[in-house]
């Protein structure tokens, strides 16, 4: 506290000096501006000061602290590169626009009064301060230098507290108001400390709305997808203690219900926040809770900063701390059984802008951070087993999504519950014709302009054994869609869809060209560029490799789901998890089975599902560090823009499966009703 104290109380005394020259001095001003807020945020919650507060004055206290990122706010904050690097310089703008959005994470570090977080970054802000008060001395290395060994000299602390926080339930924040406010309050949402909007706000109305039989309904198809996927993955779940909940805030009676229910079957809950510092985040994507997101372009303008500080030096350090905290947790790792996702949609489509005057990684940084995912993911795969845990995931809407979105709520319930059995049926029977085939052609229709080949696994006991799973409502909530890891060698073509959304990025006229299974070129028509274009796909899809594989062919049959986001015109709103069912996607990375390929599993049928590696996922066995991408991203084509799906024997037999986007196979026609309606 005493360090927290002298710091809060030095950068106090900023505010009124003039040591530093403009254009600098406005910056530093701002900032402490900023981080004295925090300070009287602390102070008041420290003294449980805004327990009795109204909603209105939460409501505007949550708007002052996101102010200066919301909307046109937004370009003249330090905290977007372009304005730091017009107004401070090249030299210095983008070091100083890192540094404004890693102190933007105090906020949260205010909410959960974890005052060494806010104490550090202080003595940062204290640091950087002082070197450009010595202005014959400062130069841009001399900035990101001081940047570079903060972030690696409390690698130790920021790293392990993320690991601890995946596996230690005592650290309970966000379990605790869940479980203990009175959730018909909505003030409670503003105890989490994020960004609240209509949506969350909405959303949680929604739900309070509900009957509690209709909560525990919601909650059981999630918890139960859970269980089922261990069951039919042959998991032992009895052996597991812990389950991690990922959800946006608004969902917390279902998120509550949900808890109640994993503790019956043993499992303690983990929930927490969606990272803030750099070093533990993801590029822009969103792993933990969080709330509504308050510029996108501003998390995309930041996904990079760890070019600052990624070097070979820094990525050892950071495996090392990784190794390190996952040994001290490594009995709670033993019992984690993975994670239970909850994902939102129906909030306006972002298309980024991309400015050269965000951060980069160089090509030699790109090859850095994905030698670090595949050695970090070795590292958590020897304490939480892949072969042990499993995961679910389900989606809902929020009320962005439009005027009728409790029809469309109401609508996807009933999608996330649909008769399992019948799809299970008529699923079998799309296998059947799959399992006699070498591969399968898939065509586009109109402008839609794929023409690929996949290749199968050679089934060597057609009675007892197939290529595909017929995946119901388990992992991945809702039915429909059976899938395999293809046969790479003599995988080739073109896959393209006029437009998709994959992780919250619309790509336009999205085009990969495969040879023997893996990556050759793409393309897409998002930016004037060329290069821009290849740019966007290389970072948000090939997550900075050079090529990846397919891992997956499947094929949706979720008409119903499809027919609803035509007739609320939501296509471009729905998550992949729904959109995936809703017509043959490919998915570049890894297979499904990823790091749990020797687990013997089954069909309903009671044959077993043999084709779980490719010829780089068997690598594993000689050289696990050439197996794996940590990366799975599936691209689906919609119906309409569906030619035809053929499986082809080596006898030279055509069975047609889809032809002008319908189902021609004898046992689907179930599958046209809907299109029908």
């Amino acid at each position: 506290m005493e360090r927290y104290d002298l710091s809060m109380g030095r950068i106090e005394t900023m505010m009124s000096e003039k040591n530093i020259t403009e254009p600098y001095l406005d910056y530093f001003h701002k900032t402490a501006e900023f981080i004295m807020q925090i300070e009287q945020l602390a102070r008041k919650l420290m003294r449980d000061e805004l327990e009795d507060q109204p909603i209105e004055k939460l409501k505007d206290l949550n708007a002052s602290l996101y102010a200066d990122i919301v909307g046109d706010n937004y370009e003249h904050s330090y905290a977007n590169p372009s304005y730091a690097v017009k107004t401070l310089g090249e030299e210095y703008g983008k070091y100083l626009s890192f540094l404004y959005t890693e102190i933007r994470g105090m906020i949260v570090y205010a909410y959960e009064l974890r005052l060494t977080e806010i104490t550090i970054h202080n003595e940062l802000f204290i640091e950087i301060y002082n070197a450009f008060e010595e202005a014959e001395e400062l130069n841009s290395e001399k900035i990101r230098n001081i940047l570079y060994w903060f972030v690696s000299d409390y690698a130790d602390m920021t790293v392990e507290y993320r690991v601890r926080e995946l596996l230690d339930t005592n650290l309970s924040f966000a379990a605790d108001i869940i479980m203990n406010e009175d959730l018909t309050d909505l003030r409670y949402l503003y105890r989490f400390g994020e960004f609240i909007t209509g949506n969350e706000l909405d959303t949680a109305k929604h739900l309070n709305e509900m009957s509690e039989k209709q909560i525990e309904a919601m909650a059981a198809t999630y918890t139960e997808g859970y269980r089922m996927g261990f069951i039919l993955g042959n998991k032992d779940l009895s052996k597991k203690e812990i389950v991690n909940i990922r959800y946006t805030l608004g969902f917390e009676r279902i998120v509550k219900k949900a808890i109640e229910q994993f503790e019956k079957m043993g499992l303690r809950t983990s929930i927490y926040r969606a990272a803030v510092s750099s070093i533990n985040k993801k590029q822009h994507y969103k792993q933990g809770f969080f709330g509504a997101i308050a510029n996108k372009q501003y998390e995309y303008d930041h996904r990079a900063d760890n070019a600052i500080y990624l070097d070979k030096a820094f990525m050892e350090r950071k495996l090392g701390v990784l190794k390190v905290a996952y040994e001290k947790y490594k009995k709670e790792a033993s019992k984690f059984a993975g994670p239970a996702v909850m994902e939102i949609f129906g909030e306006h489509p972002f298309s980024p802008i991309s400015k050269k005057e965000c951060l980069k990684l160089s090509d030699k940084q790109q090859k850095l951070a994905v030698e670090f995912d595949m050695e970090a993911g070795q590292i958590v795969n020897q304490y939480i087993k892949g072969e042990e845990r499993s995961f679910t995931i389900i989606a809902y809407p929020v009320p962005e999504i439009g005027e009728k979105y409790e029809e469309i709520f109401d609508e996807i319930v009933k999608i996330n519950t649909l008769d399992y059995k019948l799809y299970e049926r008529i699923q079998q029977n799309i296998i059947d014709a799959l399992d006699k085939g070498s591969h399968v052609v898939i065509k586009g229709r109109n402008e839609n302009r794929t023409d690929l080949t996949v290749c199968f696994n050679p089934l060597k006991n057609p009675e007892k054994e197939t290529n595909f799973e017929n995946c119901v409502a388990d992992v991945n909530i809702p039915v429909g869609e059976v899938f395999t890891s293809p046969v790479l060698a003599g995988t080739n073509g073109i896959l393209h869809v006029s437009q998709v959304y994959l992780n919250e990025l619309k790509y336009i006229d999205l085009e990969i060209e495969f040879q023997d299974g893996k990556i050759k070129n793409y393309t897409c028509k998002n930016f004037e560029k060329e290069e821009e274009n290849r740019k966007f796909i290389k970072e948000n899809i090939l997550f900075n490799h050079e090529t990846l594989p397919i891992g997956e062919f499947a094929i949706g049959t979720n008409t119903t789901a499809y027919m609803v986001a035509k007739k609320y015109d939501i296509a471009d709103k729905l998550p992949i998890l729904i959109a995936e069912k809703m017509g043959p996607h490919f998915a570049v990375g890894d297979t499904c089975y990823s790091w749990s390929e020797d687990n013997k599993i089954y069909n309903p049928d009671k044959k077993e599902i043999v084709a779980k590696d490719n010829e780089i996922s068997i690598m594993r066995k000689e050289d696990v560090s050439k197996a794996y991408f940590n990366c799975h991203t599936d691209i689906t084509i919609p119906y309409e823009e569906l030619g035809e799906i053929t499986v082809v024997a080596e006898s030279g037999e055509r069975i047609t499966i889809i032809k002008d986007s319908r189902f021609v196979l004898s046992g689907t026609e179930e599958l046209n009703k809907p299109f029908e309606r």
